[in-house]
């Protein structure tokens, strides 16, 4: 990995460079007011004429239409907006964005913060299916002022209409606040220790929680992930059509920040729409030097399927790097993805399966920059029992496991027994924990709760090959609620803690037993079956239930002999009885925010009865 070269080239001054974020033993430590908003100044004064965020607006008739924003005229924008927040909002208030995807957002995000307050990145309530997490959001972060735009602001005066008088926030109109604001902006002096942002987890597993994301995280991370996908060259672009208010499409905006570089966005439904837009926008930057995009599982595999390019369509991903993250990384998905876009150049390098997660502000691991995404091969039987044993990929008890690579320089990761806290050797499976200067401060509101995720010490430590060397006793750990084992250097991601099924002293993965079930039967829509135990009605131990979704066109097929076919395929597989299999029709599973199942969520609509008759 090359740090030798400054992100900034060695002919504009001022420029941020990656030797000054090292120090002696090469730790990544921020240097002295280095925050995002300092970042942004350098690039004004640098490279304040370059492109800092491009967004493709595809709602018009007539096409795509790109609109861009320099540095410089992002400077004037920060400010304005930033005037117009400090007239409503004092310093360490929450301020949220409830916008549509858009250089607007981005404004208002990187204005808020600049104003000296925290800004709390979510959407716009005409966001089909999530107004109870934008209620929970809400209520958690009791917001001084809310930041949206012309287009939205009827949802937002709606939405805001709803909550009682005392509650209702000031509202600015990003696009209404004029230039000359910026007159009236008062400079804020920036402590590296406050929080930048509160970024609401995902809710797969329990309700949204408010990240207290520090500037010191958010500056470390973002320096960790520059390093590990190797992205030192000031040539390196993004493209992310992944939503602002997640954690991910927040990393995809700051990290040319770090270094004067620019990012192309597009919305989330316009990708979804038409995923092809995704590849035509990797392939436009990747002429002109080397792009990195990030997106969970189901974008490869639906652009692998829906995203199929016409043989005479002039595109070339030969510059892609394609981060691939959330829920155990998929080696089907990756592959799907790399046989439908090798011919257009794309290496086999290309795609690099990390791990992240919103309490360590995002970035964790991923794999080296010159290496292709490897699959090991576990025994189903011993990972029930929480050991790492590998066997052949043809063997009959075979589970596909994608190495998420190598953690993060300046990050400690530990492997623990999430019952007696004792570090685990190398091909154990347990907790991960994790250490270092990107983890966020704690659950904004919630003592109780950051107690118990961030303020975690090992009872005991390996006394050979313990991944916590350099870690002082003293210090605090994050615990991450994954489960997952470390192998030959490699970190792998294996489910949630909350999502596992505990059926009589075994631990089985819900996506292990929902891929069984999609292979059952033509029935189920993959990738949108959920499994999860619920009380057993004698209240001693518990039963296992899926609910899945239809596939297209079988609405008036006759579920029973599926239901059947998926409980002998589970029994037979995983040595598990499934008590009730629900058919539903789809749209009907809850999803997060970034797309994933909500089993949480369907769990408790099952309890609730929702899906009875």
């Amino acid at each position: 990995m090359s740090h030798g070269h400054s992100v900034g080239s060695s002919d504009r001054p001022g420029l941020l460079r990656i030797e000054d974020c090292l120090d002696a033993r090469g730790r990544v430590v921020l240097p002295p007011g280095v925050n995002l908003i300092s970042l942004i100044e350098r690039n004004i004064d640098n490279v304040g004429d370059g492109v800092a965020y491009r967004y493709l607006d595809h709602t018009g008739s007539a096409g795509v239409r790109a609109v861009e924003v320099t540095w410089a005229q992002l400077g004037t924008r920060l400010r304005a907006i930033g005037a117009a927040i400090q007239r409503v909002a004092r310093t360490g208030e929450r301020v949220a964005i409830l916008a549509p995807q858009g250089l607007d957002y981005v404004a208002g995000f990187f204005a808020a913060i600049k104003a000296g307050t925290i800004a709390v990145p979510l959407f716009a309530p005409e966001l089909q299916g999530h107004a109870e997490r934008l209620e929970t959001a809400f209520a958690d972060a009791l917001p001084t002022a809310v930041l949206t735009t012309a287009s939205a602001l009827g949802s937002v005066e709606d939405f805001l209409g709803r909550l009682p008088t005392a509650r209702r926030p000031a509202v600015v109109v990003i696009d209404e606040v004029a230039d000359s604001e910026g007159d009236r902006f008062t400079a804020v002096e920036i402590d590296v220790e406050a929080v930048s942002h509160l970024q609401f987890t995902s809710g797969s597993t329990r309700p949204p929680v408010g990240v207290e994301v520090t500037h010191r995280a958010v500056g470390t991370n973002l320096i960790q992930m520059i390093l590990s996908i190797d992205l030192l060259d000031r040539n390196t672009h993004g493209v992310s059509w992944l939503p602002l208010y997640h954690d991910m499409g927040l990393s995809m905006i700051g990290f040319p920040a770090v270094y004067g570089g620019h990012s192309t966005l597009l919305s989330p439904t316009a990708f979804v729409r038409r995923p092809e837009r995704w590849i035509e926008a990797l392939s436009e930057e990747s002429r002109h030097g080397r792009v990195v995009t990030a997106a969970p599982n189901f974008a490869y595999e639906w652009t692998a399927a829906r995203g199929k390019l016409p043989p005479e369509a002039d595109v070339d991903l030969t510059n892609v790097v394609m981060i691939i993250g959330s829920e155990p990384v998929s080696m089907s998905a990756i592959t799907a993805f790399q046989t439908e876009f090798e011919p257009r150049g794309l290496s086999p390098n290309a795609i690099k399966p990390s791990y992240g997660i919103a309490e360590a502000t995002l970035f964790v691991s991923t794999v080296a920059p010159d290496v292709p995404p490897t699959v090991v091969h576990f025994d189903r039987t011993e990972l029930t029992l929480d050991r790492a044993v590998l066997v052949a990929a043809d063997d009959p008890g075979a589970v596909p496991q994608v190495a998420c690579g190598q953690i993060a320089r300046s990050q400690w990761c530990i492997i623990v027994d999430p019952q007696s806290a004792a570090e685990l050797p190398d091909g154990s499976v347990g907790e991960i924990w994790l250490h270092g200067d990107n983890v966020g401060r704690g659950y904004w509101g919630r003592p109780e709760e950051t107690r118990q995720a961030f303020t975690a010490r090992p009872s005991s430590r390996l006394t050979a090959g313990s991944h916590a060397e350099g870690v002082p006793d003293d210090e605090t750990w994050l615990r991450t609620g994954d489960l997952g084992y470390r192998l030959d250097g490699e970190l792998y991601v294996t489910g949630r803690l909350a999502d596992i099924l505990a059926v009589d002293g075994r631990h089985h993965y819900p996506q292990d037993v929902e891929a069984t079930v999609a292979d059952a039967t033509e029935l189920v829509r993959r990738g949108y079956a959920s499994a999860f135990t619920v009380p057993a009605d004698d209240a001693a131990g518990v039963r296992v239930v899926v609910v899945a979704e239809r596939a297209a066109r079988t609405s008036r097929v006759d579920p029973e002999p599926s239901a059947e076919a998926i409980r002998s395929a589970v029994a037979e597989r995983h040595d598990l009885t499934v008590a009730d299999v629900r058919f539903v029709s789809a749209g009907t599973i809850p999803r997060t925010t970034s797309g994933k199942l909500a089993r949480y969520a369907c769990r408790a609509e099952y309890l609730a009865g929702t899906f009875d008759g």
